[in-house]
């Protein structure tokens, strides 16, 4: 297994299409979030880092619905999606309520992300093989 390999989930989302926090929505007999999924798929291929970036309104919830299952299996670290902390001192657009996307959310991972990372959205289903690739493009990256 590789070392010091971290995934980032981009899961501050709004949900507002959806009409709630896709996230966090329990499905199937065992009512759990395909993030559930998401994290043993990773552990297991080898990843030994999550870092969840989620907004601070809903953090409380998702701490004890997912990321405790996360925490039992992997260093798990939470970093806040906030739209009035941009790059280069940017100022927020007045307003906007919709977090602002891919870029913002790495960025406001920075901190806690030093060493090779994937990253994918919270919200959807990658299936171990995925992770197992992750993994090889990884080790690849550091010879």
């Amino acid at each position: 297994m590789a070392k010091d390999i971290t995934l980032v989930v981009m899961a501050a989302g709004m949900g507002s299409r959806f009409g709630s926090l896709k996230q966090m929505t329990p499905l199937g007999p065992h009512q759990k979030a395909l993030l559930h999924y998401t994290v043993y798929d990773a552990v297991h291929a080898g990843f030994d880092k999550i870092v969840f970036v989620i907004r601070e309104s809903f953090a409380k919830e998702f701490k004890e619905f997912v990321g405790k299952y996360a925490e039992s299996m992997v260093e798990t670290v939470y970093c806040y999606q906030d739209m009035n902390r941009l790059p280069g001192g940017a100022a927020p657009i007045e307003g906007r309520e919709k977090p602002w996307g891919t870029a913002h959310a790495i960025w406001s991972a920075k901190d806690a992300i030093n060493e090779p990372f994937a990253a994918l959205n919270a919200d959807d289903f990658y299936g171990y093989e995925s992770f197992e690739l992750l993994i090889l493009i990884a080790i690849m990256s550091l010879l």
